[in-house]
């Protein structure tokens, strides 16, 4: 858990605003470039979860979103730094390894659009009966 302290400036882990739930990616920000191969090696391919799981982790190039500015850019004024939004679903920013404050937004932040959970059942179910 400590390979990687001090090496991202930026860590953001999607969840669904409807239920809480990771959305099975995220995005890391490495403060520099001879950072990136180590990283890659870790994750790329790791399938030993703290919890039981099929699932295989896949790193890949952020598109099209490339360095902290960037990052920050897409975010500050986004609907995931509202004040209602657990600070926990929002992106986080680490200098020398420590948290530090997200810059303040430059305009009106708009509340993120939640489903409904009868919503989100019906188009889970309609996508299963699509397989």
């Amino acid at each position: 858990e400590k390979l990687f302290l001090g090496q991202f400036d930026l860590v953001y882990l999607p969840v669904d605003f409807s239920t809480g739930t990771g959305l099975g990616y995220a995005f890391v920000n490495l403060s520099a470039p001879v950072f990136v191969q180590r990283l890659w090696e870790a994750f790329d391919g790791n399938s030993e979860w703290p919890v039981e799981s099929d699932k295989v982790c896949t790193v890949s190039w952020s598109d099209p979103h490339q360095g902290l500015a960037s990052h920050i850019e897409r975010y500050q004024n986004s609907p995931v730094m509202h004040p209602e939004v657990p600070d926990e679903w929002k992106p986080a920013l680490f200098m020398h390894g420590m948290r530090v404050d997200f810059p303040p937004a430059t305009k009106k932040i708009k509340a993120p659009k939640v489903r409904s959970k009868k919503a989100a059942d019906v188009q889970d179910e309609a996508a299963r009966d699509s397989q």
